[in-house]
């Protein structure tokens, strides 16, 4: 089992949450305050970090099984995002998905990180 960080689709509620196949929510929770947010041609959001004004991500931790994983989680990944580390805003470290740096010139790219929040981005006209 390890602790997975969404922050899109496959939260509680989400497009691709069956994906999980079961694995608890653990809670709630905001990264550390060092990442940049973007939504990619709205379609799915990426985080990345950042060494200059960087921002909380708000998202869901899940204690995932490495099989689910492995056979739901990161097969269904688009290839502008990697499995990654990284920190949530009370120092614990989890895995999540983030923006591949390549894809950092992308026309693609929102900057959604003073909202922070994919859901929110979501429903804000």
């Amino acid at each position: 089992m390890v602790l997975m960080f969404l922050n899109g689709d496959g939260m509680r509620g989400g497009r691709l949450h069956d994906q999980l196949a079961g694995a608890p929510l653990l809670r709630i929770a905001r990264s550390a305050p060092k990442y940049r947010y973007y939504s990619v041609g709205d379609r799915f959001p990426a985080m990345i970090a950042t060494a200059a004004e960087g921002r909380t991500v708000t998202g869901e931790v899940y204690d995932v099984p490495l099989e689910v994983l492995r056979d739901n989680l990161i097969p269904a990944e688009p290839p502008e995002l990697e499995l990654d580390l990284i920190e949530l805003d009370d120092g614990t470290a989890c895995l999540a998905t983030v923006l591949r740096r390549d894809h950092l010139d992308s026309p693609e790219l929102i900057d959604i990180s003073d909202i922070g929040d994919w859901r929110t981005y979501r429903t804000t006209p």
